[in-house]
């Protein structure tokens, strides 16, 4: 039996007090990152992949079912706002379509050629990046992409919570992070998400680190798309510009259109 199938560790959970529920679950979670930790050589190999990729105009693509299939696409929807990538750089995309990311669309998971045939509108080739997502890594639309994708030389990798995995067996750079059986068993919406988030969140804020959207710590290029953003982005000029008068800084912010841009002007002269 897969691992994320597996009987909770947990009995009775309908007799558990409020509190009770919740400190075991929330002891079931401190679990997870060790669990990512482990992982971390696999996704330094995919990171490494990836940078090497997008600087040559690549674009990383996830692919994935119910749960799995809405966290590449929060991921992927995070990145141009946050670090002012492109919006075609990192593409998620869920099996039943945008519908399903809000209800789900029955048995679109089990189409083995759907995973290949959704990326086909985006041109994919040599030097995309394609990874799959899956707790149980059984799922035919990510392992159906997956396999297609390698065959044509394409750099693959997968998300899965289960050892020896059908997925992670097609992929080149299989990143399995066990965290073993749910605290409600069977919904790997809870640990195996959570641990599927956290890897997602490392692979893209590191390449994009690497790809130079951030500057010692600050996002250079994120979004000015509210007040919150435009007061963050002055902040990051005053200090970084040595500037004390906030209008003035955000004056520039808002002629520049970004931090980055805002500083060389002023420190540089740089349009």
């Amino acid at each position: 039996m897969k691992i994320t199938e597996q009987s909770s560790n947990y009995t009775n959970l309908d007799k558990m007090s409020t509190l009770e529920l919740l400190e075991n679950m929330n002891r079931e979670d401190k679990t997870v990152p060790f669990a990512v930790e482990k992982c971390i050589p696999q996704i330094e190999k995919l990171v490494e992949g990836i940078v090497e990729r997008i600087k040559r105009g690549g674009r990383l693509f996830y692919l994935g079912a119910g749960t799995s299939g809405r966290l590449g696409i929060l991921d992927a929807s995070e990145i141009p706002p946050t670090f002012g990538a492109p919006y075609e750089m990192v593409i998620g995309l869920i099996a039943g379509g945008d519908k399903a990311i809000r209800r789900a669309v029955e048995a679109a998971e089990d189409n083995w050629e759907g995973g290949w045939s959704d990326m086909q509108q985006y041109g994919v080739d040599y030097d995309d990046i394609v990874i799959g997502i899956a707790a149980s890594g059984t799922t035919p639309y990510v392992i159906g992409a997956v396999k297609e994708a390698r065959s044509r030389g394409i750099l693959t990798a997968c998300v899965t919570c289960n050892p020896d995995s059908p997925l992670a067996a097609e992929v080149d750079i299989p990143i399995v992070a066990v965290v073993g059986p749910e605290f409600v068993t069977g919904s790997t919406r809870m640990k195996s998400g959570t641990a599927q988030k956290l890897v997602l969140n490392m692979i893209t804020t590191t390449s994009m680190i690497l790809l130079g959207h951030v500057k010692g710590n600050k996002m250079v290029d994120m979004q000015l798309t509210n007040a919150k953003l435009v007061d963050r982005g002055t902040k990051m000029i005053m200090e970084e510009a040595g500037i004390d008068d906030y209008e003035f800084a955000k004056s520039l912010l808002l002629t520049h259109g970004s931090v980055r841009k805002a500083v060389d002007f002023h420190l540089n002269g740089k349009k």
